[in-house]
């Protein structure tokens, strides 16, 4: 198993947190969230571990890990990023893409690592519930993720127009086998530059919307349900809520540190 973080933004929403530091280094209750991932590809037994770094790499250092940059960080998004490590998707092993600014009980990561498919990716069943405790309308920062009877996914990263449009929330946990890893570089390097895609040119498009491409080209995008165990950390107001329920054991049915 290969891993690789994308670890690359500015983290603009964190500042001042992220005047001196990438988004992954912020600390949550006293560790920083690429620690927390470290420390769950550890005791999952990973040690094939690059990051791809870019806004404030010269302070992203860990011993073991390897580090590619993206020296447009400030001016692309997700998949450019990951294409930066395309080299690394040469078929010789599964690959494991992870957002930097999630941190997951090792519970989660199990369920994505033991997953059977050519793509797969987990979502959170449950994550309305969260949603709810951090902001008074869950759909306003929603988006669509439907599935179909084979427990595939069909549609994701859309606009919702109602909560029957989302069956899970899309974490940023996404496994690509050996055998299809070149196979995603190849459509990459196939998709038109020029075109628009959820509102974004190429270099700017989210990772979702290239997870819909490869569903709309006929790829089978296996859906690994999953109940809460996780948190994103893209806010100032995302952080110091979660620090403050944590520490009082008030998030305890919802996630737990490892």
């Amino acid at each position: 198993m290969r891993v690789i973080i994308l670890a690359a933004g500015q983290g603009t929403r964190l500042r001042p947190y992220t005047d001196n530091r990438p988004k992954c280094m912020v600390e949550l209750c006293g560790k920083s969230l690429i620690d927390y991932q470290l420390d769950a590809f550890k005791a999952a037994g990973i040690t094939d571990i690059t990051v791809i770094a870019g806004y404030k790499q010269e302070v992203l250092e860990r011993v073991g890990i390897k580090k590619i940059i993206n020296p447009a960080y400030a001016s692309t998004n997700m998949v450019s990023t990951l294409m930066c490590a395309k080299d690394l998707f040469n078929g010789d092993t599964d690959v494991l893409i992870t957002y930097g600014d999630i941190v997951y009980e090792q519970r989660i990561l199990n369920a994505i690592l033991e997953a059977k498919g050519d793509v797969s990716l987990t979502i959170d069943k449950e994550w309305k519930r969260l949603w709810g405790l951090r902001m008074d309308n869950p759909l306003d920062d929603a988006e669509t993720l439907k599935i179909d009877k084979e427990g595939c996914i069909i549609e994701i990263g859309k606009k919702p127009i109602s909560y029957d449009e989302i069956q899970g929330q899309y974490m940023g946990l996404i496994k690509i086998s050996a055998e299809k890893a070149k196979k995603i570089v190849k459509i990459w390097d196939s998709m038109d530059r020029n075109a628009i895609y959820d509102g974004k040119d190429f270099d700017n498009m989210y990772l979702t919307s290239f997870i819909q491409y490869l569903i709309d080209d006929g790829w089978r995008i296996k859906a690994i349900p999953v109940q809460s165990g996780w948190l994103e950390i893209d806010t100032v107001d995302d952080l110091q809520f979660y620090e403050k329920n944590i520490k009082s054991n008030a998030m305890n049915d919802l996630f737990k540190l490892n």
